[in-house]
């Protein structure tokens, strides 16, 4: 009996797919690389912005910059190896356009949780009809800010901005290079 065509080459499809998506350039697997960072990150963004808000009891907008600065740190590091395969980008100029987009998005993420927070406490149907907490308050306004400002500010911007070589690279190593006071011989 012969092996049906389609199964013996199965293994081969996958290794193409594997490959396409670990090394593919184009839109589609770049997206998805940058989805895994980002949900990596996002997990590690709003549980630490959650225990901060639950269980610590700082406000929403303190909660969340707390939580974007750890799940920031995490993205940044994977997207330079992973996502974008920036290698050829100097390290200093990355560290320099990550830290502005990232300034960004947390002052979105921020003010953004803050004020979807606030607006959705303006429906009491809410918490007397439906039985929403302030802990679902938060998540709500937390995750809905953070999806919108993940892919139309960040995916956006590294892919166009951080991870790519372009002429702000020399400004933004000499800028890291001016914190650098050592003197060398």
């Amino acid at each position: 009996m012969q092996p049906i065509p389609a199964i013996q080459s199965m293994p081969e499809n996958i290794s193409r797919l594997k490959d396409r998506f670990l090394h593919g350039g184009d839109i589609v697997t770049t997206f998805l690389r940058s989805s895994i960072s980002s949900q990596i990150a996002s997990w590690i963004d709003m549980g630490v912005g959650f225990v901060f808000f639950a269980f610590i009891h700082l406000a929403p907008w303190l909660s969340t910059a707390i939580g974007a600065v750890c799940g920031g740190i995490v993205n940044c590091c994977i997207n330079y190896r992973f996502t974008f395969h920036a290698s050829d980008v100097p390290v200093k100029a990355v560290v320099v356009k990550y830290a502005m987009i990232w300034l960004g998005s947390l002052l979105l993420n921020v003010y953004g949780t803050q004020l979807v927070y606030e607006l959705l406490n303006k429906f009491p149907f809410l918490a007397e009809d439906l039985g929403f907490k302030p802990n679902g308050f938060y998540a709500a306004a937390r995750l809905s800010v953070s999806l919108i400002v993940s892919i139309f500010w960040n995916f956006l911007m590294q892919k166009n901005f951080v991870y790519k070589k372009n002429g702000f690279d020399n400004y933004a190593i000499r800028f890291v290079n001016a914190f650098n006071l050592r003197k060398h011989n």
